[in-house]
């Protein structure tokens, strides 16, 4: 036979949405047909969308799941399908893959490596499948695995007599993601000497962004051909036609950031029925990134900031969140908290009496901001945008149902500096300064008393992002720091600040993860915790 022509269907499937993950997969199909293809491979688990998570505990979702994909198969015709389901067998689950052809499921594959670490939980619901498959239909002889079964050594990789490989994935983003797919993907190509054809999920789905990149891996483990990244794609191609990499677009890593920060804001905002969000919009770069990336993902009609200024919010702030709402075009309204904060310092002057004025006065002004946010977003229906980044989240820098209120938190895996560069990427984007330079030059603040920065209580961004970077992602001990950083009393005060905060973040709206180790189920660290400066 002649070398087969094969489609990627990169989709965005909706966790649960049996139905709507039926109607994609089956328009994929009819696309693929009409562009000629023999074979098409779907995303893993497509049929339920990834992670199911518990979803997977109740016997009528995997019913359900079992039923749609009979459906898909008694629609399939004229081409083969590989597609990603819960296979259930003697009471256990698998996570599978599906190879439909002439409206039959003609086999099964069950994934070999189930991922157990960092986001992955896949020992919790399945078992381990216990052979390979090496497919051969209408004179196609191809293997198939899934996702974990590449990157790893040993029979899960195995295709012997295969003329090609296909992988089907749901791998979710963090910074360097595609470089360790390329070395992983490439290596086992370049191994097995045979191409493979790489099938991967896109879209956000909770806290997690899959940023697609399907590919054609060459015998000799360079990418061939690419779907698009961060976007829906039908991707076909003559598996023997194309002898050297194609020429493939690339993106700078703050507009891969950026892009995966509004996927993940513009689906989970669609995804859970909010038309429209809204944001405390102080005229600091944190809440500018937030409203940039909120005017991208679900655009600027949809968008209300409120600027919420204080007795101590300078009149340069207030002026600079203008310009930003102005420069985006989003709606912005002006409520100052004055009044409502001099209402509690009367009320509990009383009880306060005698004592200085302190961190209580100061969050009494965040709670205020936090309670008018979501005042609109009960009375309007706005999901609540929460605008605090990694380094203050790290280190407990943040107002527990003050500037820590909101339904979903864009940024909370982004540290500071990342912010800035972020943020300087967007303002340039368009060829004009949507942030204005004062933003950027401004020294960080609260603006909760007097003359504040930020640097009153933490060191240096520069120096804090770097212990952040050793101790949380990295699990560097305090003597390691130490060792490369120097500085001995700050990282230990850094360090005791990350540790005591656990209780803050367990409380954290959930927000894009972006890094190789986001706080929630990246790390699980306990509350309660005697073991310090690890």
């Amino acid at each position: 036979m002649k070398n087969p022509r094969i489609a990627i269907g990169q989709i965005n499937t909706v966790v649960g949405d049996l139905e709507g993950n039926k109607d994609r997969i089956l328009s994929c199909i009819r696309s693929a047909v009409s562009m000629g293809a023999d074979i098409i491979a779907f995303p893993e688990l497509a049929i339920t969308g990834y992670p199911p998570e518990d979803l997977l505990l109740k016997p009528h979702f995997i019913k359900e799941n079992i039923k749609r994909l009979q459906e898909i198969a008694s629609q399939t015709l004229g081409i083969i399908a590989i597609i990603g389901f819960v296979d259930k067998k003697k009471g256990d689950l698998y996570n599978s893959a599906a190879i439909i052809h002439n409206k039959k499921v003609i086999r099964v594959y069950h994934k070999m490596h189930l991922p157990n670490y960092g986001v992955f939980d896949e020992k919790r619901y399945f078992k381990p499948g216990a052979g390979n498959k090496v497919i051969k239909a209408n004179g196609i002889c191809f293997g198939v695995n899934i996702c974990e079964d590449i990157w790893v050594n040993g029979k899960g990789s195995i295709v012997k007599g295969a003329k090609f490989l296909i992988n089907i994935s749901a791998s979710p983003y963090h910074i360097d993601k595609l470089k360790e797919r390329e070395k992983a993907i490439g290596g086992k190509a370049k191994k097995l000497g045979i191409p493979i054809v790489y099938s991967n999920l896109v879209g956000g789905q909770d806290e997690l962004v899959f940023d697609g990149r399907s590919a054609l891996f060459g015998k000799d483990g360079k990418i061939i051909k690419e779907a698009k990244a961060f976007e829906e794609d039908l991707l076909a191609f003559d598996l023997g036609e194309v002898k050297a990499p194609q020429k493939l677009k690339t993106i700078s890593v703050n507009e891969e950031i950026y892009s995966a920060l509004v996927l993940g804001l513009r689906d989970y905002a669609r995804k859970n029925n909010f038309n429209k969000v809204t944001l405390g919009l102080s005229g600091g770069i944190d809440s500018a990134l937030v409203a940039c990336i909120a005017a991208d993902a679900i655009g600027k009609g949809n968008v209300l900031c409120l600027i919420m200024p204080s007795r101590y919010s300078s009149q340069g702030t207030q002026e600079d969140a203008e310009k930003i709402a102005g420069n985006l075009g989003v709606k912005f309204q002006k409520i100052s908290v004055d009044g409502i904060f001099s209402s509690y310092l009367d009320t509990l002057g009383p009880h306060f009496k005698d004592t200085a004025p302190d961190i209580a006065e100061e969050n009494i002004q965040a709670r205020i901001r936090g309670n008018i946010l979501m005042a609109f977003s009960n009375k309007f229906g706005y999901l609540v945008l929460n605008t605090g980044n990694k380094s203050e989240t790290s280190a407990g820098y943040c107002t527990l149902y003050g500037d820590m209120a909101g339904g979903f938190s864009v940024i909370k895996d982004v540290p500071k500096r990342l912010v800035y560069e972020l943020a300087e990427y967007r303002s340039r984007k368009e060829g004009r300064d949507v942030i204005p330079g004062s933003v950027f030059d401004r020294p960080p603040t609260a603006e909760l008393r007097p003359d504040q920065k930020d640097q009153d209580t933490l060191p240096p961004y520069d120096f804090l992002d770097k212990v952040i970077d050793m101790y949380v992602e990295k699990n560097k001990s305090f003597s390691e720091i130490v060792k490369d950083l120097g500085q001995k009393d700050a990282v230990k005060k850094v360090l005791r600040m990350i540790d005591s905060s656990e209780y803050k973040r367990r409380q954290a709206a959930p927000g894009v993860k972006i890094t190789s180790m986001a706080f929630g189920k990246d790390r699980r660290m306990p509350i309660t915790n005697k073991f310090t400066l690890g």
